[in-house]
């Protein structure tokens, strides 16, 4: 299938940061063939009209945990350890394959609709995720969550295994499996080694939460006498290429640990600020060169899966907090939210950036609107001026799944009566 966007603006996010005004983008089956003027040889089926529009690349949601939107705004205003033990945890010991279904569904649609193409998802019952992705054309790294269990140590790791022998690679390469240790006051020491030798032998990375919360990063000193962080390396957690969520507590030492071994911390802005846990140093990580992502955590924590939001809200806060108006600028943003998630992800070859050679994973911004005037720099009115829902067209693998603000391959208003109709089941169980 042969896709030209016509007559637009792209925002590569390549090495050269380039903006290209009136110029085309080609797409060939499922990779971007060439960016420029005509194209000889090329053989159109479908001619898109990208006058007023931005071509970006599509945003990746680094973290997040899809099946929890249908616990969007059930538990709001609490801390992080009463929220789980008291709202979330029992709630979701009922959780049935249907809801895993349809609620994954409901956040990829919501996904879409703001402009992300891929994203990196923990929970359980994985498999309905992958399902899901199948119905809404998606791209994802999963990870079944693993929270040690006394009696059965070996479920969730045979589980895990099984996830990564029938998805790893599925949908034509638009599925990855990563291993998923929740957190080190969830998984001892040595279970915690377990999971990282069987990451090396299956040659796959890690997904775990890290130095979330202040209480988390103290409990961790006064049981073993050192950071979340400092104990992941010694564990050899970090020897597995791995995406660390959160990392909000967290001092010098440890990122000198990140940058050291190549881990990719994952800041989640809105859900730090609604859960009051603090505020991750970005600055500080991206200027020692350590290549932070972003994420929105899940539905149930940050009540949206916007990435734009979570952009806004990446380059406002640090100037904020570190009363410095340079502070992760517009463009660190936009790459936190493309580039650098694209290398979380295990994906930087492939999608991240416009770039001929790379999978057609993009997504056409509507920039008519009055928020995008008057035009001064297109970089900051991403970063600062844009909304979600000013998304028009996505593009993911070559595929057009949504487009002129219409869903393609979902039926949306099934989507949201089935997981409305799911969440109202399960608080009833």
């Amino acid at each position: 299938m042969g896709i030209i966007i016509k007559n637009t603006t792209v925002m590569t996010v390549d090495k050269d940061n380039r903006i290209l005004e009136n110029t085309n983008v080609y797409i060939e089956g499922n990779k971007i063939v060439h960016i420029g003027s005509e194209y000889e040889g090329f053989v159109m089926d479908t001619t898109i009209d990208g006058k007023y529009k931005l071509v970006m690349p599509g945003l990746i949601n680094a973290h997040t945990h899809l099946g929890m939107s249908l616990f969007r705004n059930y538990a709001d205003d609490m801390p992080l350890f009463d929220w789980l033990s008291k709202k979330i945890w029992p709630l979701e010991a009922k959780l049935n394959r249907k809801d895993i279904y349809w609620g994954s569904l409901l956040s990829m649609a919501e996904m879409i609709e703001t402009g992300t193409t891929a994203f990196c998802d923990m929970y359980f019952l994985m498999e309905e995720v992958a399902n899901g992705m199948a119905e809404s054309g998606m791209r994802g790294v999963l990870t079944r969550g693993i929270i040690e269990e006394k009696n059965d140590p070996d479920k969730k790791l045979n589980e895990s295994i099984n996830l990564f022998r029938d998805y790893n690679n599925g949908l034509n390469g638009k599925i990855k499996v990563m291993l998923a240790p929740h957190a080190i006051y969830t998984n001892s020491p040595d279970f915690l080694r377990r999971i990282s030798n069987l990451a090396k032998e299956l040659d796959i990375g890690l997904h775990i939460h890290l130095s979330e919360t202040k209480k988390e990063v103290e409990d961790s000193y006064n049981q073993y006498g050192k950071s979340p962080i400092k104990l992941s390396e010694e564990l050899g957690l970090f020897e597995n290429h791995t995406l660390a969520a959160h990392c909000v507590h967290i001092d010098d030492e440890d990122i000198k640990i990140l940058l050291d071994n190549n881990v990719y911390p994952i800041n989640n802005p809105g859900s730090n600020l609604k859960l009051a846990s603090g505020f991750s140093p970005v600055d500080k990580m991206l200027k020692k060169g350590v290549k932070v992502s972003l994420g929105t955590d899940g539905a149930s924590s940050n009540n949206n899966l916007n990435m734009f939001k979570e952009m806004n809200l990446a380059a406002l806060i640090n100037k904020a907090i570190n009363l410095d108006a340079l502070s992760v600028s517009a463009r660190d943003a936009i790459n936190m939210a493309t580039i650098n998630g694209a290398y979380a992800l295990n994906w930087e070859d492939e999608i991240g950036s416009i770039e001929v050679g790379k999978k057609a994973d993009l997504i056409l911004v509507d920039i008519s609107g009055s928020n995008y005037y008057p035009r001064h720099n297109i970089e900051s009115q991403i970063a600062y001026s844009s909304n979600g829902k000013d998304v028009n067209t996505v593009i993911i693998d070559g595929e057009i799944i949504y487009k002129n603000k219409e869903f393609i391959k979902l039926d949306i208003e099934r989507v949201k009566h089935m997981a409305d109709l799911q969440i109202r089941d399960l608080i009833q169980r």
